[in-house]
């Protein structure tokens, strides 16, 4: 039995949830967002919110019915909170701007590195030094931040780069004489 896919989907107010066979539809204060589900397992609405079944007792059955359950959590906590993530940079003359609808990030290259952002993330610099990025679906968010992490990762000496707000970077000593 899976723990995760055994709790129910809390529906909040002002949420409106379609399912038609396997499509599920999600319309919310922020959007609206779908996805099809995997063929084995069922999706229903109940008076205690949308609750996930596995169609039989597969292995593979088994296997999506909790990862299934997670992503329509993941939909309608987007329609109605969204996710953010939060980078911070650290170095010298390392500093982050918005550009128009493109994000601009001075990392100690020769050049500054242009970032396009995708439809439907928002990304504000409130401080040069931090980035935040948000947005309705979790995946595009978490991937803009890797791709923009990915540009200078952080070293494990002095700390420098782009690294996650809460993320905390093993730090090693430097060489001795």
């Amino acid at each position: 039995m899976s723990r995760i896919g055994k709790k129910p989907i809390a529906v909040p107010g002002g949420v409106t949830v379609n399912i038609d066979g396997q499509n599920l539809a999600i319309k919310g204060p922020k959007g609206e967002m779908s996805m099809t589900l995997v063929d084995e397992v069922t999706l229903a609405e109940g008076d205690d919110g949308l609750t996930v079944t596995p169609r039989d007792e597969t292995q593979r059955a088994r296997a999506m019915w909790g990862m299934q359950r997670t992503l329509v959590q993941n939909l309608v906590t987007g329609v109605t909170e969204g996710f953010t993530k939060r980078l911070e940079i650290n170095g010298v003359g390392y500093r982050a701007q918005m550009q128009g609808k493109d994000l601009q990030l001075a990392l100690g290259f020769s050049h500054d590195v242009v970032h396009k952002i995708p439809e439907g993330i928002q990304v504000k610099t409130p401080k040069p030094t931090e980035i935040e990025i948000s947005g309705m679906d979790k995946q595009t968010v978490g991937q803009v931040a890797a791709e923009i992490r990915a540009y200078r990762p952080p070293e494990p000496y002095k700390g420098k780069g782009v690294k996650y707000e809460d993320e905390y970077i093993f730090r090693k000593e430097g060489k001795k004489k």
